[in-house]
């Protein structure tokens, strides 16, 4: 995968995208990453990107042409190049749309500052609009870290064990089931005798069970979602039982 990113502020990427699994990913070759200021792309010879907005108004408006001849550029090498701004008007990001976004081979990233953006961006340059939460961060830069390493991670052989992904929150449409390591007794405080018993198929449901419950517990929401097989509808009916 090729991920280019369009920053005001490059140099913020640098700790982030060298390290970690990030970093691991690029020594596998499995993205590569190129961050650029669009500034450079500005014709004016002051460099500026941003002009006060028609009608009046509060704050400065990123122009149209630094950006649109910064991604022409970009998609030279690929013209099937998924275009994303983050910002506040977006969809909702989520595990799902990572997922989308980790078949893709080149995913261009635009970061805004300022007021926002000429809207003839959003119309003729940008396929996808994401936003990661909804508040107002400063810049796009925070916002496409995110996504960027959400999409990393699901990339193949990226994560050391590849079962990893599957079983994350949210990737099952569930929040992950509680997890423990050694010692088994740790102040008093006991591992669940049934991850120790050594019967898998067991082991497997206690965490299919313990999802659901979290789930249920701090994110019913998600449950709408759903179609919950027999056992797991049985569960739920446990759960709110007890609830009462």
């Amino acid at each position: 995968m090729k991920i280019d990113v369009l920053s005001l502020f490059p140099s913020m990427f640098a700790g982030v995208l060298g390290e970690s699994i990030l970093k691991k990913a690029q020594e596998k070759a499995a993205v590569e990453f190129n961050v650029v200021n669009f500034r450079d792309y500005a014709d004016n010879k002051h460099k500026t990107v941003d002009d006060y907005p028609y009608g009046g108004g509060a704050g400065m408006v990123l122009k149209p042409q630094p950006i649109f001849d910064a991604v022409a550029d970009l998609k030279k090498s690929s013209n099937e190049a998924r275009v994303i701004l983050l910002c506040p008007q977006g969809e909702r990001y989520t595990q799902k749309k990572a997922e989308e976004l980790a078949g893709e081979e080149h995913l261009i990233f635009i970061c805004g500052h300022y007021e926002g953006y000429d809207e003839r961006i959003r119309e003729h340059v940008v396929t996808d609009e994401i936003s990661i939460g909804d508040f107002v961060l400063t810049g796009g830069e925070l916002g496409a870290m995110v996504v960027i390493d959400s999409v990393v991670r699901l990339l193949p052989d990226v994560l050391g064990n590849k079962s990893s992904a599957l079983h994350d929150s949210h990737s099952t449409g569930l929040l992950e089931h509680p997890q423990y390591t050694r010692p088994a007794d740790f102040r008093g405080m006991k591992v669940p005798d049934i991850l120790l018993s050594g019967d898998h198929k067991k082991v497997d449901e206690w965490r299919e069970r313990e999802s659901l419950k979290r789930t249920f517990t701090r994110r019913p929401d998600m449950l709408e979602l759903l179609e919950l097989n027999d056992k797991q509808r049985k569960w739920l009916k446990e759960f709110q039982k007890e609830d009462e």
